[in-house]
């Protein structure tokens, strides 16, 4: 796939909101880890009256750098990408600071019973993002929705099903740029992790982004991406290998995911292979809906299924 972009240590600037183009600032919450890369990045958007992307986790810190940031401005609306703990907390109090209100899809959905077993967790190794279930927008916003209440920053929302179900990206028509969460990051692929999480919706996604010839892409984590279609139509080939070769792994006699994770992720540390293993989910559950896989014991596949060639 196309190279990563990684931002250097030096360059991260936490708590400041750095001008990113003419319409554009970015403050840094100090978040990092495997799944945020050096943090979580908030969007401010014009002047004046300006519009807030992804307010991002509850920190001390990244609050009181937003409060500056925002000084003298005034807040008309906060545009939410998706319910991960790193994007939308802050919005309550956003909200409850500005009276702006609050944009997204809609609240993340909670599992049905039994459709996500929960594992033991190991040391230090978290499985998946966790999930801010008490956000819920005071606007749903669907695909295609304008919102235009800054002069000069007119957002499209771009439903991005994948990676979540809720998941919105935003574009920016006047920098021909888009907003796009963490369904594009910019320095890593991003997980897609069952039940909520759906391998095909997300290759989908990708596809529509890879067309949309956005000149500018602003991810959630990591640097912004100059070459879209390339980059993108990158990530839908890596996504493609590697469902092949789970596929592969299936058609030789490796029938759970363990056993197939243990071979296509020999290289990756061994505490890494549960998160490893919700990747391997999504792609058999892909693989199930074209007809290319079956499963026994369940009535849709799980994370602790036997799958087998069909």
């Amino acid at each position: 796939m196309a190279a990563p972009t990684f931002l250097p240590l030096d360059d991260v600037r936490y708590g400041t909101a750095e001008q990113m183009s003419p319409l554009i600032r970015r403050v840094i919450a100090e978040n990092p880890s495997k799944f945020t890369y050096r943090g979580t990045g908030t969007y401010v958007v014009g002047h004046g009256d300006v519009v807030v992307i992804d307010p991002g986790p509850r920190l001390d810190a990244h609050r009181e750098a937003l409060e500056a940031a925002l000084e003298g401005e005034r807040v008309r609306a906060i545009l939410v990408t998706h319910c991960h703990s790193d994007h939308s907390p802050l919005a309550a109090w956003l909200r409850e600071q500005t009276g702006a209100p609050t944009i997204a899809f809609g609240p993340h959905p909670r599992p049905a019973p039994g459709t996500d077993p929960i594992e033991p967790p190991d040391d230090d190794v978290e499985i998946e993002e966790s999930t801010d279930y008490d956000f819920r927008p005071d606007v749903a916003a669907a695909d295609g929705d304008v919102i235009d209440v800054v002069p000069g920053a007119t957002f499209t929302a771009v439903h991005t099903p994948g990676h979540t179900s809720n998941h919105m990206c935003w574009a920016l028509g006047e920098e021909s740029a888009l907003f796009t969460g963490d369904h594009v990051m910019g320095w890593s692929t991003t997980v897609v992790s069952p039940p909520d999480g759906d391998m095909a919706a997300y290759i989908d996604s990708l596809r529509r982004v890879a067309g949309r010839n956005d000149t500018v892409l602003w991810p959630t984590h990591g640097p912004p991406r100059r070459d879209a279609e390339t980059y993108v139509t990158a990530l839908i080939e890596h996504r493609l290998e590697r469902e092949r070769g789970v596929l592969a792994q299936v058609r030789a006699g490796r029938s759970t995911i363990p056993e197939i994770v243990e071979v296509l992720y020999a290289d990756v540390r061994a505490e890494l292979h549960k998160p490893a293993g919700r990747s391997v989910w999504a792609h058999l559950e892909h693989l199930v809906d074209q007809g290319l896989v079956g499963f026994d014991g369940a009535d849709r596949p799980m994370l602790d299924g036997t799958y087998r060639p069909c």
